[in-house]
């Protein structure tokens, strides 16, 4: 059990004291040291205000080891990415990611994208307009793949739709290894979307701009995945992406 460790930690990630955390809980600061230490496991009303404080799943405070996330999220960020033209295709089948992936590759080859550019950037997104039916009677999913082109780029090479994409600020976080669980991923979302309601951002919808999208990449032999949310536009960012250079 990690339940001394995970409110030690989570602790310290609020920047929070024992006494202040005592307080809060209505508890003496001998008993949060006696917790952190497993000496003594909270109340079952005590660790349900805990998870609602800390906002976490109960099941997630008493058995995980909150304390390794730290090794596979990065920090949030609010980026503000410049305007680009994406070519893209969906698929709807039981694989559609690793599916439409071999697709997007392909025409990036025959169209002669990557001989212009190598490092021409792919993206993806989930295609939410799938059936019911087709869901959870024949495990259909819906994905679509993009790769950003480059300025000066041109091609007839068809097999695909082209878009603009209008400049717009994302949160954004980096998932570190992000294929060992697919948990990771679903937590990297959950992460941005608790950052947003935290610190009074929100996700906000706009005509020719992705609501959220996934780019797959690797760094120092590591796997990573940055996911982007689209958020209401903020006066400062962090750093600003091109993603047509």
């Amino acid at each position: 059990m990690n339940l001394g460790k995970n409110i030690q930690f989570l602790r310290k990630q609020k920047k929070i004291t024992q006494e202040q955390l005592a307080e809060m809980m209505s508890v003496s600061r001998q008993t949060i040291s006696r917790w952190e230490a497993d000496n003594i496991v909270p109340e079952l009303n005590k660790l349900i205000d805990l998870s609602d404080m800390f906002s976490c799943k109960l099941d997630s405070l008493i058995k995980e080891d909150l304390s390794a996330s730290d090794e596979i999220y990065s920090e949030i960020t609010i980026k503000k990415v410049k305007a680009f033209q994406m070519a893209r295709y969906v698929m709807l089948t039981p694989n559609p990611e690793n599916d439409v992936n071999a697709y997007i590759d392909n025409w990036a080859h025959q169209s002669g994208l990557l001989k212009f550019q190598p490092n021409a950037m792919r993206i993806g997104w989930d295609f939410p307009f799938v059936p019911p039916e087709m869901h959870t009677r024949f495990g259909i999913h819906g994905y679509v793949a993009a790769y950003i082109l480059p300025e000066g780029f041109k091609t007839n090479y068809p097999g695909v739709e082209f878009a603009n994409q209008k400049e717009a600020d994302y949160a954004v976080i980096t998932v570190y290894n992000p294929f060992i669980a697919i948990e990771r991923i679903r937590n990297g979302y959950q992460k941005i979307l608790t950052f947003l309601e935290a610190n009074g951002f929100c996700e906000k919808p706009k005509k020719d701009i992705l609501s959220c999208f996934e780019y797959v990449y690797e760094k120092e032999e590591i796997a990573c995945m940055d996911i982007y949310i689209h958020v209401e536009s903020v006066s400062k960012t962090n750093s600003f992406t091109n993603f047509s250079q």
